[in-house]
């Protein structure tokens, strides 16, 4: 089974993108389907990608294109938001200020299509993609890669534990419990609810 990307595209655009798609939107969607296809060329369970594609869309506020935590613009920015953030109190469940950058200046903040955070997972994940994110963190922020985090990632567990077999199998489809692979339950029903409309355009794109 492929995508025809044009009635997908065309089925996407007026409910999920306000009747519009940018040239930034449509590679974004492009690198995370690209990313999808199983060995043999064709995409498994359409459920699985649905659910990738709504949390990106809720990940990076539907512009597609990866992000640097709190949204900033550069190193500098994300850093400092974090560490007012953490000072403030604002963030309760942080034990570790893992922004803080360490003796080569580099900072292990989130970044990408779902936020990559901590230098062990990093680290983890310059294995799956086999680039050195460590030494160049920012890495993540290109497409392919944040693409290949998201695809791997999820399918994986290598986020919370949680994998997208655990929710989409067989008869089995558990749109809200699915956010567990990324988040626990923040935002889960909006995010189910994006991924049920994209799950409609894949099945409505698909061709032998």
């Amino acid at each position: 089974m492929r995508i025809n990307r044009k009635i997908f595209f065309d089925a996407v655009r007026p409910g999920l993108f306000g009747g519009a798609l940018s040239r930034a939107q449509v590679a974004g969607c492009e690198v995370i389907l690209d990313r999808a296809r199983g060995r043999n060329g064709g995409f498994f369970d359409p459920r699985m990608l649905a659910y990738m594609l709504a949390t990106v869309h809720h990940e990076t506020a539907a512009t597609f294109e990866p992000v640097r935590e709190t949204r900033a613009r550069t190193d500098e920015e994300a850093v400092a938001r974090l560490e007012r953030a953490y000072r403030a109190g604002r963030l309760p469940t942080v034990s570790k200020p893992y922004w803080r950058r360490d003796g080569n200046g580099r900072s292990y903040y989130g970044r990408g299509f779902v936020q990559l955070t901590h230098r062990d997972n990093y680290e983890r994940m310059g294995q799956v993609v086999g680039l050195d994110l460590v030494a160049e963190p920012d890495l993540a922020m290109k497409p392919d890669v944040a693409a290949t985090i998201l695809v791997c990632g999820m399918q994986e567990g290598l986020f919370t534990g949680a994998r997208l077999l655990d929710f989409f199998s067989g008869q089995k489809a558990d749109w809200t419990g699915a956010r567990k692979i990324i988040n626990g339950r923040d935002r889960a029903k909006t995010i189910a609810g994006l991924a049920i409309r994209y799950d409609a355009a894949i099945r409505m794109a698909l061709t032998h």
